[in-house]
């Protein structure tokens, strides 16, 4: 009786999860990229793929060609064998060209540009296993993380921003997410230690996309102090604005008046 009222508890619970989740659009609702920087290395492995097929065809098909002209005719025999061979080329080179899942212990290597690719792609393919308040702020962090790797990019190489946010999207936020996805589904809505999997995962990402926020406007903070810099410089060098040179042109002729 007690197996049978705990698995009627579990099964209430998993279904108004289930509600929760579809009325918040369903945990599958998007399958595109979070970024750009994902969203391009797609497009370039799809490219890099189209460019391979078209060189192993038109290779494929002056072969046949050349084989035709020596023996006299390829037949029906050869033209069967050859689109047959054209055809394992197409799926050979489409199955090695497909946009691959960066490992977890790639994340944190390479310049800011690929960490920030390789996380959102990282990311991309958990998003099936989180639930779904959890994939809204996925979706979001694509967006900071696309910001965060163009100001990175600019920045000086031992910039301190640079090593706090290697190991905040290279090692904590794959280890939370890594951390979640262990736990069984079915006990990802049970409270443990005060709180769910699900609300613990959804408060580590928020705290996350919150500190990026916050190292992105630092770097921001920077390039504006730059150009506030060098307004006062242009300001001192060549006068406060653009009519200072009209009045001061005009005050000989009023004088002269």
């Amino acid at each position: 009786m007690n197996d049978l009222t705990r698995d009627s508890e579990r099964i209430m619970r998993e279904s108004r999860q289930s509600l929760v989740e579809n009325r918040a659009g369903g945990r599958h609702r998007k399958a595109g990229s979070i970024g750009r920087g994902s969203a391009e290395k797609k497009r370039s492995d799809l490219l890099k793929m189209a460019r391979n097929i078209g060189i192993a065809t038109v290779g494929i098909v002056v072969l046949a060609m050349v084989i035709g002209v020596v023996i006299g005719g390829l037949g029906f025999g050869g033209l069967m064998t050859t689109a047959l061979i054209l055809l394992a080329a197409w799926l050979l080179i489409g199955m090695m060209g497909r946009t691959k899942t960066p490992e977890r212990s790639e994340l944190n290597k390479g310049d800011p540009k690929q960490m920030v690719a390789r996380t959102e792609l990282w990311l991309e393919a958990q998003r099936p296993a989180l639930p779904a308040p959890a994939v809204q702020l996925v979706d979001d962090l694509g967006v900071k993380l696309d910001t965060l790797g163009q100001q990175l990019a600019t920045a000086p190489a031992g910039h301190d921003a640079i090593r706090d946010i290697r190991e905040l999207v290279g090692d904590t936020l794959p280890e939370m997410v890594e951390s979640y996805t262990r736990v069984p589904p079915t006990m990802r809505g049970e409270a443990h230690a005060g709180a769910t999997a699900d609300a613990r995962l959804v408060e580590g990402l928020g705290k996350i996309s919150q500190e990026i926020d916050s190292i992105n406007r630092q770097l921001a903070n920077g390039a504006l102090d730059d150009l506030a810099v060098q307004h006062r410089y242009l300001g001192y060098r060549y006068g406060e604005g653009p009519g200072q040179d009209g009045a001061a042109a005009g005050q000989p002729g009023e004088g002269a008046n």
